[in-house]
């Protein structure tokens, strides 16, 4: 399988219909001559319906669509992993970064539709997130992970803070 073959090339692949431009990480026709590639955007114009049904997919609980929305516009990068076929898309994969724009950035709200995990796509997404950020000279990234994929960050090289500071958060009461 070709999965990974365009994945780190330099410069993303452009698709045939324009509105559809990002980097192609795999393309199948099937015997009828129907298509499907798997592809990301950096596109911030992401339907919020769609992405909700994404996360309603993996169980993860409802946020107010307004507030996704400024999450979303506020992020520094935004990736989104979308199936075609023919000419109809669809949302399969989604992560955003917040950044200081010089040193640091936080991945937030990465998933991966429940059809398409255990597939290496849930670690392409997260690679393109990663090639992403290191084009920004942003050499600190974070992230905060569930206990249930730990171990899925680990094998992508994130490790507990290496100087064992704890993080510290504040919630209101």
């Amino acid at each position: 399988m070709g999965f990974w073959k365009n994945f780190f090339s330099s410069s993303d692949t452009a698709l045939p219909q324009k509105q559809y431009e990002g980097e192609i990480l795999e393309g199948t026709t099937n015997r009828t001559g129907n298509s499907t590639r798997i592809f990301f955007t950096t596109d911030r114009e992401v339907d919020l319906y769609d992405l909700e049904e994404l996360c309603d997919a993996v169980g993860w609980s409802r946020r107010p669509l307004r507030k996704v929305k400024k999450a979303i516009q506020h992020s520094f990068l935004v990736a989104c992993m979308w199936q075609q076929r023919g000419s109809s898309k669809r949302l399969i994969g989604f992560a955003r970064a917040t950044s200081d724009h010089a040193f640091n950035a936080t991945i937030w709200d990465v998933v991966v539709h429940p059809d398409f995990q255990n597939k290496g796509l849930g670690k392409a997404l997260m690679k393109y997130m990663i090639k992403k950020l290191r084009s920004e000279d942003i050499s600190n990234i974070t992230l905060f992970a569930d206990p249930q994929v730990v171990n899925f960050y680990r094998r992508m090289g994130f490790m507990p803070d290496p100087e064992g500071i704890k993080g510290m958060f504040w919630y209101p009461d």
